[in-house]
């Protein structure tokens, strides 16, 4: 239960992300810095925290040996996952792009296949889907449909297109550059500094795209800069952190790995009350109410199909 917990509080400081991106937006502020302003303040604030906890020179020395495998997988899972975020922010409502990214949901269960059980010497078989996980990954998809139906109504054909490519391309991202970057590192460096080096290989990509955002539009906004740094904090800092946690509790087993991903369908519930209350978006229907309950009983399956495996496994053990 505890890598569930952790999901759900990383999908609250998550879901700060989109309120605020889109509320940058609607202010003129450029998503080139949106998305590169949220690394850069990344790099101070997770270096302190390592720093404070004594470990800095594993990471360097991590990078050091391994930085191509770093650079690529960092590209992939900060920021391919990223900066299609915040470039969809500016074609649709904070709810919009935070339900189309539950399609991560089902893609963390189908990126399965291509990891293998054990690592290096000790590599086997490769994972299996988790077909039931899968199912409460459906049903969740089934809650954020709900949800957002009537809401859905206004949005133009253009504007879906616009959010849901680029979020799609998120969605099958990060869950993938985050699982090769737990193989990569193998438990030898924590959450914290996970984290702290895949900032630091991802910010060539920030530096090139802030360029272009200087160039396009000149520099960000006092009120941009601002609420980048908030975003750093409670999403580039709290949220990945909770969910790196989360994530590497059960990074041995698919279901309860699954689970932890599908936490992130909590998102469109506070992003939802975010948009209430700060954006003054219209007060969500009977069926969108409907939708939320369908999202946290799937979330209740998730998590408790994935401990009851567990006890299984370990009465099976006890019983050989």
């Amino acid at each position: 239960m505890k890598p569930i917990l952790l999901g759900i509080a990383a999908a609250f400081f998550f879901g700060v992300t989109f309120i605020l991106n889109r509320s940058m937006d609607l202010t003129g502020g450029s998503w080139h810095w949106s998305a590169s302003l949220r690394f850069f303040y990344m790099v101070p604030l997770l270096w302190i925290i390592v720093w404070m906890r004594g470990n800095i020179k594993p990471v360097f020395q991590e990078l050091r040996a391994r930085f191509g495998t770093w650079f690529l997988w960092s590209s992939v899972g900060f920021v391919l996952f990223y900066a299609p975020i915040t470039y969809a922010a500016g074609f649709g409502e904070a709810w919009l792009v935070a339900a189309t990214w539950q399609i991560t949901i089902v893609a963390g269960s189908l990126l399965v296949p291509f990891f293998y059980e054990g690592e290096g010497k000790n590599k086997g078989s490769r994972q299996k889907i988790p077909f039931k996980g899968l199912g409460f990954s459906v049903l969740i998809l089934a809650g954020v449909g709900l949800v957002q139906i009537q809401e859905a109504d206004g949005v133009n054909g253009a504007a879906w297109l616009y959010v849901v490519l680029p979020v799609l391309i998120a969605a099958i991202a990060y869950p993938l550059g985050n699982r090769k970057m737990m193989i990569v590192t193998n438990k030898r460096l924590d959450a914290f500094q996970r984290a702290f080096g895949m900032t630091i290989a991802s910010l060539p990509w920030w530096i090139v795209l802030a360029a272009v955002g200087w160039f396009q539009g000149g520099a960000p906004t006092t009120d941009q800069l601002w609420q980048s740094f908030l975003v750093a904090i409670s999403s580039g800092v709290i949220a990945t952190v909770l969910f790196f946690q989360a994530t590497d509790l059960c990074s041995n087993n698919p279901v309860k790995l699954a689970g932890v991903e599908a936490t992130q369908s909590a998102e469109i519930i506070f992003v939802l009350a975010g948009e209430m209350w700060l954006l003054s978006i219209a007060t969500p229907t009977m069926l969108s109410l409907f939708g939320v309950l369908v999202i946290m009983l799937g979330m209740f399956l998730h998590s408790y199909y994935g401990k009851t495996e567990v006890v299984q496994k370990k009465s099976i053990n006890l019983a050989k």
